[in-house]
This record gives structure tokens, C-alpha cells and sequence, in this order.
């Protein structure tokens, strides 16, 4: 038998090992971001256009790079970090394994000019497929500028694989903050498509996560700070009040490095306990030091995960560093059942209140005017109103014909029922679940899950020259958002207009929010949006859906019935009728499970 096993040409190995380092235009950002903060770097400027899918580029005032030096950073596992093996448990820098520059010089086209102070010229260079393809001395500011044109231009399959241009750029923002609120005494710019998104100046840890996430963390914050001898913690966290309904503003750091851990986070949340409302998520951005020899961030390529040679001890250290600050600025919940002692003894509190003065008040002019029919906000029942109040009374013997139009209470888009249904065939269970009696049996039904179909089909086959009606703000609101945020709400803007929401861009990452989609909530509407976003942008990215779908899902979660919520029988009946019109009755947008229906001939064999 001849051989069949042999070794890969060096521009495919290239390109299959690069695809671990290398997944989208933000694994660059962050390689080269941290190439220039390990150059020693004081100002750090990023460019990206089409999203880093034509250009991204890091221009720096490090170190820079001798010309010997310029063509061996893009051999693969060349690094200047590491010399013996013992190095890899001490290492402080960002990058050390001398994968990053030759990974995206096997998927890109790349140019980098690079040039030490102590050097009269730098280094101009071209590469393509890995290959060298130019290189001369040329005149250049010190430090080092490398851009990466037209990635996976020779793996196009890979190039399909990326998301939108919104998805990528919002995954570039958040590689570039996590290094900029990692050193915050350095200044970093980034421009995408010829428009300035950040401009950080140097400054403190408090200040930098206010120029990334916004004003409204200036009064929201708590010092953390705990210092010990086998580690430190320091950082911030977010009062309760700035929790929000997703895993949002969470940013671990391990010896200034960006980590991902659901231990930690676990400790985090633990410290919090009882002081968030339910299905909140505190902010944080804290940073642990401890000795290198004491953690291994060699268990990723992208060195997000990461092991500690002792979790429980940092778990513990965290826990305890959340809890010191919260006690100690005061922010743990208490309650004071007495009252003031001058309050006790006023006469309307300690004096009973007697019968006469009882017949006084109601036979007052104030009583009268606001309990009898003269008074300004009185409306006499008319014969046409009737029926109003009994619509939502829980009567057995109400029904609904094929006729009638059931309209949506939050989406107010009608839809015509399918069967005659009476109202007392249905029950609701726990306040979670309708179990509604047809000819077959009896159907449990998830009433979350069902309301979450029919807003997400209401939504999603509205048809594009129609729009749901907007209920105007008598008072509009502003809405101040990080720029993250902002250019996600703008890039949503259309389909928001759409779907019922008015608003309009303000300047500056505001915007102007005019009017919500009939029957939301206007007091809540603000905060409606700021969950829709993070919802949106935690979320959408798993679903190989078009926008507007993707907004239709985050809208159906964030608008339908939730759970433990007591519905009238018309609630009930509404949810019912119109989920047997929906596309998919049995499975809620997410892929839950909507309904069981036990059969009444399985009833008869169960009980005999």
C-alpha cells in the first residue's frame, strides 16, 4: 500500500491555524490593539471601514520595530516574550505567542510601517498569502502603523460566514472598550468609515468608563478596592439602580486582561443578593492582581478563558470585595419601621378619628365634588358603554363569534378568529398557564410563550408600506446612550418607526423618543428601549434571521403576557383564538414548547 499521509503546504497549515486566532475583522482589532499597548504606547488610534471587513488599522507611538525585527513579528510562534518554558507562567504582557500578525497575514492583505526614535528611516512592508511581496526603508512617524485590508480575501467561504455590517462593528466596539477600560492612561481614537466614534482621553478608571458607557454612570458608581497579599481587586460596580434586564456592562479583568468567568460573575451576583429586582444584572467593572505564576491564561487562543490555580480563594476574595463596598457606601437595603417622634404626636396621628368628624367631611363641598356626578372627570354609562365593562368580567356564558376581531393589546393589530370559543372553557393554572377544554380534550397552553408567537407574526408579516399606530408622548424623552448603543439604535431606527415607535437621532448619541406603540406604557418607555437594545444586541446574534427579525424576537420578549401574571377571561380568550391563526402554534419564536394537549381518549385509558 502506497502512503497517504503527508504534510500540509505552509500557506494552507497558515490558514487553518489562523482561522483559531482570527474569527472576524474584531479578533484583529484586539490582536493589534494589544501589539500596540505592549509596545508601550501612550496614543492609540483605530480605523475600520465596511464594519473591519476592508480595513482595519492600528496606528501607535510605541517602540517600534527594527527592520529585521518588522519581517520576523509575522513568522508564525515568532515572539520576543517567551525564551524557556518557565516564561510562559510569569507572562504580564497581552500578547506572547506569536500567533496574532501571522495569522491575519494568511487571510488578509497587510501593510505595516514601522519605525524606532533612534532609526533615521523605518520599515515599509507588503504582505499577501504570508509571503513578503514588498519591503524598503521609507520615511515614517515613530512607532508602528499596520493595517489589514480585504480579510479572508483568499478564503471567501470564511468571508460569508460574517455578520452584518452592524454585528461586526458592534463586536469591533466592544474589543476596542474592553482595552481601552483596561488602560485607561492611554489614549485611544476610533474612526469608522471616516466618522470619529471615540476620542478617549488619558485619565482615571472612573472617567474612562464614563466616556464609554455614558453620563448616566457618573453618580452610578461604587469603589472597589481590596488589597491583600495573595491578590487585589479594585474597580467599580454599579448601584442597584443600574442593573439592568441583561447580562450588559460586565467586564472582568485578570492582570489588565479582558476574562470571561461564570465563576466569578457567580460571586458577583451573590454579593448582590436580594438587593436586585428579579431577572436583573448588576454592572461591574472590576480588575484582579495577583502573581502570573498563580493563573494560566494559556487555555484559549483567544486567552478570554482562563484557570486560577486556587478559584475558591479568588471566588471568596471577589465576594467578599463587592460585599466591603456595598456596606461601606451605604447601599445595602434598610428599613425603619418608627416614625419621627414629632410626627407621633400631631393630632392626626394620635387622636382617633370620631363620627362626627367623619359626617363633617362627607357633607364638605371638596367630598361632594369629587364622589357625585357633578364632579369633572365623571363619565355616565351609556347605553352603548355597557357591554365595556362587562368585556372583562369572568362570565360563563360570554362568546365571541367568527366576526369579531380580537385585537392585540400590545401589538393593536386585529386578527379574525378561527373557532367559536366560550369562555368557560377557560381556566387559568399557577398564572402561567391557560388550560382551555376543546373537542378533543384539553390543551395547557404557556401564556408567554403563546403571546410571544402571535406579537413576533403580527410583527413580522406587517407588511412594509404599513405601520403600527403611535401613541404620542405628551412630554417626549431624551435618551443619552454610549456610542455603542447609539449606533445600534440608529442603524434600528427604520424598522423601530415601524413597528410603532417614533424617534428621532438628537446629536451627540441622543436621541429623542416622540411616541411607543399603542397600549406601552409611556412611563416605562425609556427604559423600554435601553432593555430592547441590550436584549438585541445579547441576543440577536444567535439567530441566522433578517433585522427585522431579529427585532421582532427581541420586541416579542420584551412585550408579551410574562408569567405569574393573573389574565381576565378575555386575556385568555384573545391568546387563545388568536394563537390558532399563528404560523406555528406549537412552538414559541425562541423554540419553546406552547401547548400540551391531552387527549380525552388517553384520559379514558389512564383512569379506566
Amino acid at each position: 500500500m502506497s502512503d497517504i499521509i503527508q504534510l500540509l503546504p505552509d500557506h494552507i497549515a497558515n490558514q487553518i491555524a489562523a482561522g483559531e486566532v482570527i474569527q472576524r475583522p474584531a479578533s484583529a482589532v484586539k490582536e493589534l490593539l494589544e501589539n500596540a499597548v505592549d509596545a508601550g504606547a501612550t496614543e492609540v488610534q483605530l480605523i475600520v471601514a465596511d464594519a473591519g471587513k476592508a480595513l482595519v488599522q492600528v496606528i501607535d507611538n510605541g517602540k517600534g520595530m527594527s527592520q529585521t525585527d518588522a519581517r520576523m513579528a509575522f513568522e508564525r510562534h515568532a515572539t520576543s516574550k517567551i525564551n524557556s518554558i518557565d516564561d510562559l507562567f510569569h507572562i504580564k504582557t497581552m500578547g506572547f505567542r506569536g500567533e496574532a500578525l501571522a495569522s491575519i497575514a494568511a487571510v488578509a492583505q497587510v501593510e505595516i510601517k514601522t519605525k524606532k526614535a533612534e532609526d533615521e528611516l523605518g520599515t515599509y512592508m507588503q504582505i499577501e498569502h504570508s509571503n513578503v511581496i514588498q519591503q524598503e526603508p521609507i520615511a515614517c512617524a515613530n512607532g508602528t502603523s499596520i493595517a489589514m485590508k480585504n480579510l479572508f480575501f483568499n478564503v471567501p467561504a470564511r468571508r460569508n460566514f460574517l455578520k452584518s455590517n452592524t454585528t461586526e462593528l458592534k463586536n469591533i466596539i466592544d474589543e476596542f472598550t474592553r482595552v481601552a477600560l483596561a488602560f485607561p492612561h492611554i489614549q485611544f481614537k476610533l474612526t469608522s468609515n471616516n466618522q470619529q466614534v471615540y476620542y478617549l482621553e488619558p485619565g482615571s478608571l472612573k472617567q474612562r468608563i464614563v466616556q464609554l458607557m455614558g453620563n448616566n454612570y457618573q453618580t452610578k458608581l461604587v469603589n472597589v478596592k481590596e488589597e491583600t497579599e495573595y491578590l487585589n481587586v479594585y474597580g467599580f460596580i454599579g448601584k442597584p439602580e443600574a442593573a439592568k434586564k441583561t447580562r450588559g456592562d460586565q467586564y472582568f479583568f485578570v492582570n489588565n486582561r479582558f476574562i470571561k468567568s461564570n465563576y466569578l460573575n457567580h460571586a458577583v451576583n451573590m454579593a448582590f443578593q436580594d438587593m436586585l429586582q428579579k431577572d436583573s444584572f448588576a454592572s461591574y467593572f472590576l480588575f484582579i492582581e495577583l502573581n502570573p505564576a498563580q493563573v494560566d491564561i494559556n487555555v484559549h487562543p483567544t486567552k478570554q478563558e482562563i484557570k486560577f490555580e486556587d478559584e475558591k480563594l479568588v471566588y471568596a476574595f471577589v465576594n467578599a470585595a463587592v460585599k466591603h463596598s456595598l456596606a461601606q457606601f451605604s447601599i445595602s437595603p434598610t428599613l425603619d419601621f418608627e416614625l419621627d417622634a414629632s410626627i407621633q404626636q400631631l393630632p392626626s396621628v394620635s387622636q382617633p378619628f370620631t363620627e362626627q368628624q367623619k359626617q363633617n367631611v362627607y357633607n364638605s363641598d371638596i367630598y361632594k365634588t369629587f364622589t357625585q356626578k357633578n364632579q369633572a372627570h365623571k363619565i355616565e354609562h351609556s347605553g352603548n358603554l355597557k357591554s365595556w365593562e362587562s368585556f372583562f368580567d369572568n362570565t360563563k356564558n360570554e362568546t365571541v363569534n367568527n366576526n369579531t376581531a380580537i385585537v392585540d393589546p400590545i401589538a393593536n393589530l386585529n386578527t379574525q378568529l378561527a373557532t367559536h370559543i366560550e369562555m368557560h372553557q377557560l381556566h387559568q393554572i399557577a398564572n402561567s398557564f391557560i388550560l382551555f377544554e376543546n373537542n378533543d380534550g384539553v390543551q395547557i397552553i404557556n401564556q408567554q410563550y403563546a403571546h410571544q408567537r402571535i406579537i413576533f407574526d403580527q410583527l413580522v408579516q406587517l407588511q412594509l408600506d404599513k405601520k403600527i399606530p403611535v401613541q404620542q408622548s405628551l412630554f417626549p424623552e431624551t435618551i443619552e446612550l454610549n456610542v455603542a448603543d447609539a449606533v445600534l439604535l440608529l442603524d434600528l431606527l427604520h424598522e423601530l418607526n415601524n413597528f410603532g415607535y417614533s424617534i428621532e437621532p438628537f446629536g451627540n448619541n441622543s436621541f429623542v423618543l416622540h411616541g411607543t406603540p399603542a397600549d406601552i406604557k409611556v412611563a416605562q418607555s425609556k427604559k423600554d428601549i435601553e432593555s430592547l437594545l441590550e436584549h438585541f444586541k445579547n441576543n440577536s446574534s444567535d439567530f441566522k434571521l433578517s433585522k427585522r427579525e431579529k427585532l421582532a424576537l427581541t420586541l416579542c420578549w420584551q412585550q408579551s403576557t410574562k408569567s405569574n401574571t393573573i389574565l381576565s377571561k378575555a386575556e385568555m380568550l384573545h391568546i387563545v383564538t388568536a394563537l390558532q391563526l399563528s404560523t406555528n402554534p406549537t412552538k414559541s419564536p425562541f423554540g419553546k414548547n406552547i401547548l400540551l394537549q391531552i387527549d380525552f381518549t388517553y384520559l379514558q385509558k389512564v383512569f379506566g
